[in-house]
């Protein structure tokens, strides 16, 4: 968008087609060697070279192979030595500058390993360590050895959880089950963000935004709160890893943690890298300090609880105090490429997203209970990813590494990729199991209604690996209007599209008074406002722009009801929706006969294959049609008020949201 309220769409030439993505694998390849002439039946074997249980569980561990290469050849086996120590050291002082306090230039002694591992047999051959010289007298800490446990793998990690961490175990699936502690869920009202020059001019402030204030002092207070505190612990897991799968715009994270809890599912959910691409990770570009497990101190300036998730763009760092839920660090991140991103001229979105066969692209956007997670699960596409996407000059790819799926009343029947998915490596957060045979009851909701499952993506088994892919061709809305008034489907022009993706609307049921159930309209911008930094109209100038650049069409879809509201009629059928989805993915609906609907002006197919003609507009399932318009009117009039918040927002210094944008909505 211009600075004057004009939208300026043209391409940019210098985009030029790269070749297919490398795949990220999880892991190096090995192989085992055959002993010369080995003899499958014979059960003769030399005795084990060990003296002590020590020793034998040395030997039990296989030594992982150098991930160093000697490149030219030179200096032999002293060479790779070499270069290997050297790189551990370089390692080990990156991290040991991100433990830093901020009155010492350097961190604490780090060195790695588990402090608890017995001493193993003595090896030939002069051992080197890599220890710092802290500056004098500034920490009793930098007088103490941090062990790091970087980069671990799930067998190490769950190893760590379940002999140090209460309330780890593994269940019968292979999982590990966790607790997150008193915090089962996100603490929205104790995010905040430092508002500085910069970020006072480019966030988005004020009412209806997520984003609480906090100064930078504020901030450094915490931080060092955080840094103080993990650097008094023996250990800390330190996960060095990366965002987004497009190789041109990943970000380097590294997040530093207590717990193995949360090591294991940063794995899960970030994208992992090689051990080539560990040895070149340099300097990471955003770092977490997860302190989770000590509060901050409520006498603070800008605290309101123990609890604080504080985001400091210009120093690139989130600390998190007083909250042990994983999901704020995987939240934290998405926001932070809500605003790298942008600043690249990429847009980011939180959606599902899948591909055909054919290479067509669909995203899906949704609020929870829309149906985003079971839409965009089709077994005749591949799933790109289920929840954060970034969309640029080349296509889209996926910002993270994995899922992370609701739990409660999960089924194989329902939900069998999700069932099938949780196994060894994944993480199940505050579920409820058997004391003795450890299968876990989906639907006790003992803990917590919002029990979680974190998994890396390879785990669906039609993943598209590397998680990218081509321009979208379709961009679906999905709301579940408990009024019943929205027509099932709807073709948006790029003005409406850009209303509703602002609107973010669903509607919920609200609990029962005397037997009386009204819904509750809930409105989220971009289908994600706890996580967008920008504003609103920002992101949806981004999505205009990129549909438009590409031929992206798009689409309203109500799951909800039919026939009347929540209560008087009846949800719209999966069979009916899934016939929806089949048609946009097809192409079939761009070539139907279209009419406009009154009041919300949406244009609505007369026919759908495989859907009842009558269901297309509401207004023909409703039996009191002097009640739909009532219903109708009602949920224009909440839009409107929703979209008061947006409607002086201004783009650049001069211009107004365009009026174009505001008759796309609701006329009456």
């Amino acid at each position: 968008m211009t600075e004057n309220g004009d939208f300026s769409f043209a391409l940019d030439g210098n985009m030029v087609a790269r070749n297919e993505l490398p795949r990220i694998q999880t892991h190096g390849s090995s192989g085992k060697r055959k002993p010369d002439d080995a003899i499958c039946h014979d059960d003769s074997t030399p005795p084990v070279k060990a003296q002590t249980i020590d020793e034998l569980h040395s030997l039990q561990k296989r030594k992982s192979t150098p991930t160093t290469p000697i490149k030219d050849g030179q200096g032999g086996a002293a060479f790779a030595i070499l270069a290997e120590e050297e790189r551990q050291k370089l390692q080990l002082q990156s991290i040991s500058a991100s433990l830093a306090s901020l009155t010492r230039e350097t961190g604490p002694k780090v060195v790695k390993g588990d402090p608890a591992k017995k001493a193993e047999a003595p090896k030939v051959g002069a051992e080197h360590h890599h220890y710092f010289t802290p500056t004098i007298s500034v920490s009793d800490s930098a007088l103490k050895f941090t062990h790091v446990l970087y980069n671990l793998s799930p067998a190490e990690l769950y190893e760590q959880a379940i002999k140090y961490e209460k309330g780890s175990f593994i269940t019968s699936a292979g999982a590990l089950a966790t607790l997150s502690g008193a915090k089962t869920g996100r603490s929205p009202r104790d995010k905040r963000v430092v508002k500085d020059e910069t970020t006072a001019e480019e966030l988005w402030w004020g009412k209806g935004s997520p984003n609480i204030e906090m100064d930078e002092h504020t901030f450094l207070v915490n931080r060092e709160r955080a840094v103080d505190y993990l650097n008094s612990l023996e250990k800390v897991f330190v996960n060095d890893q990366f965002l987004n799968w497009d190789p041109e715009n990943r970000i380097k994270v590294r997040i530093v943690s207590a717990r193995a809890y949360h090591s294991l599912f940063m794995h899960n959910m970030c994208i992992r890298p090689t051990p080539e691409e560990l040895e070149d990770f340099g300097t990471p570009d955003f770092t977490i300090y997860n302190a989770g497990q000590f509060p901050c101190n409520r006498y603070t300036h800008y605290m309101t609880s123990s609890t604080s998730i504080d985001l400091n763009l210009a120093r690139r760092e989130m600390v998190i105090l007083g909250t042990q839920y994983a999901g704020e660090m995987k939240k934290g991140l998405f926001s932070v490429m809500h605003y790298l991103m942008p600043k690249r001229q990429i847009l980011s979105l939180h959606s599902g997203c899948n591909m055909g066969k054919d290479g067509d692209v669909a995203l899906f956007f949704g609020l929870s209970g829309t149906g985003k997670t079971t839409l965009s699960t089709d077994h005749n596409r591949l799933l790109i990813g289920d929840d954060e996407h970034c969309w640029s000059d080349t296509g889209v790819s996926n910002i993270e590494g994995g899922c992370y799926a609701k739990c409660i009343d999960l089924s194989k029947e329902k939900e069998p990729d999700i069932w099938n998915a949780i196994k060894f490596g994944t993480v199940l957060e505050n579920v409820v199991f058997d004391e003795h045979t450890r299968e876990v009851e989906y639907s006790d909701k003992s803990v917590t209604e919002n029990t979680r499952a974190s998994y890396p993506i390879e785990y669906i088994p039609n993943a598209k690996t590397p998680c990218v892919g081509p321009h979208p061709k379709n961009v679906i809305l999905l709301a579940c209007d408990a009024f019943g008034v929205l027509p099932p489907v709807s073709k948006l022009s790029l003005a409406q599209t850009m209303y509703h993706f602002i609107s973010g609307y669903t509607a919920l049921v609200a609990g029962t008074e005397d037997g009386i159930k009204e819904p509750q309209a809930t409105f989220s911008a971009c289908f994600g406002a706890a996580f967008v930094m920008l504003h609103p109209t920002r992101y949806a100038a981004m999505l205009a722009e990129k549909m438009q650049n590409y031929g992206a069409t798009g689409w309203l879809v109500n799951t909800g009801w039919s026939g009347g509201r929540y209560g008087v009629g009846n949800r719209i059928k999966l069979a009916y929706t899934r016939k929806i989805i089949d048609a946009v993915h097809s192409g079939s609906l761009l070539t139907a006969s279209y009419k406009k609907t009154e009041v919300f002006g949406l244009e609505i197919p007369t026919e759908v294959d495989g859907v009842p003609s009558e269901i297309l507009d509401p207004v023909n399932t409703w039996e009191d049609k002097a009640a739909y318009k009532e219903t109708l009117l009602k949920l224009a009039g909440l839009f409107k008020k929703n979209f008061e918040v947006f409607a002086n927002y201004k783009i650049g210094k001069d211009s107004k949201l365009t009026e174009e944008i505001l008759d796309a909505g609701p006329n009456f």
